[in-house]
This record gives C-alpha cells, sequence and structure tokens, in this order.
C-alpha cells in the first residue's frame, strides 16, 4: 500500500478534541527536556477549540482507517511593518504518532498546510523548533524549511536547573 491509501489529511473536527489534547501533552513531555524554562505541573500551549473554529488557523490531522495519528496547525499571523510581507504563514502544533514517524506524515501535514496557505495568498512560512530536537529539524528540512534565525536566551537566576 502506499503513503496515499493508508493515510488522510483533513480538517479537524472538534470531536478530535480528545486526541488532539492528548498529542499536544505528548508535545510538551517531549520538548520538557529541551526547555528548562517549561513549569513543571500541567501546561497547555494552545487552545485548540478556539484554533479548530478560527478563520486565520487551521487544525489539521492525519488519520488511518481507524485512527487519528498526526496533527498540525497553520496560522495567519501579522508581519513586523519593517518585512517584505504584511502577513506570514506559522505552522505549529507538529505531532506524530510514534509507530508513524519516518512514514512522512509531517510532510503530509505541512503540504496541506502550504495549499491552505497558498489559497489566502500567504508567501512565506515560519516555525520554531528546539535545537536540542534533530529529528524534528531534518524532518523540516526534508519539508523544505532552512534554519533561519537563532534565538538564544541566558539564565541570571540560579533556581533554574
Amino acid at each position: 500500500m502506499t503513503k496515499s491509501n493508508i493515510y488522510h489529511v483533513r480538517p479537524a473536527i472538534l470531536q478530535d478534541l480528545p486526541v488532539l489534547e492528548r498529542f499536544l501533552q505528548g508535545i510538551i513531555e517531549a520538548e520538557r527536556p529541551m526547555d528548562p524554562t517549561l513549569k513543571d505541573d500541567h501546561i497547555i500551549y494552545y487552545d485548540l477549540e478556539s484554533y479548530i473554529k478560527e478563520d486565520d488557523t487551521y487544525v489539521v490531522v492525519v488519520a488511518t482507517e481507524n485512527e487519528i495519528v498526526g496533527s498540525g496547525y497553520g496560522q495567519i499571523r501579522k508581519n513586523k511593518d519593517y518585512f517584505k510581507y504584511p502577513y506570514y504563514g506559522y505552522i505549529g502544533f507538529m505531532f506524530t504518532s510514534e509507530e508513524h514517524r519516518g512514514q512522512g506524515v509531517a510532510k503530509m501535514i505541512i503540504d496541506f498546510i502550504n495549499t491552505w496557505f497558498e489559497s489566502r495568498s500567504i508567501s512565506e512560512v515560519r516555525l520554531t523548533v528546539y535545537d536540542k530536537n534533530p529529528p524534528a529539524i531534518r524532518a523540516y528540512k526534508k519539508a523544505g524549511f532552512e534554519k533561519h534565525l537563532i534565538e538564544m536566551r541566558m539564565n541570571l537566576s540560579s533556581s533554574e536547573s
């Protein structure tokens, strides 16, 4: 079977929220070791219900016949006045179930969202990824992204581990 026969990309619906919330916590748990600034208690990055309802955010899922195996969102954001494009597309909430990684699921999500961006006349797409996440960086490079800007930080508090 080809990937296109196994996987189907579609817009997320409110009934997908329980699975999407589980994916969100999976992302957070994977990123905790990469980011000492994250709180130790329960956190939420995104209001997924609002994102599904918004016009300028497009939440998508990848499903097989029996389950949702991946997610992502595209969001149209206003750019700073000094940039060439007044708006840009931002991709986030990228998650693929462990047993489906390496099958091109992330690229399917990115391609699907990019088609939506193009339909909204968006010319530039960005995302952020932790430097300590080489598998994600490889996946994004495979999808056509390139490193552009590096954010650096310094901790002035001795309380951070």
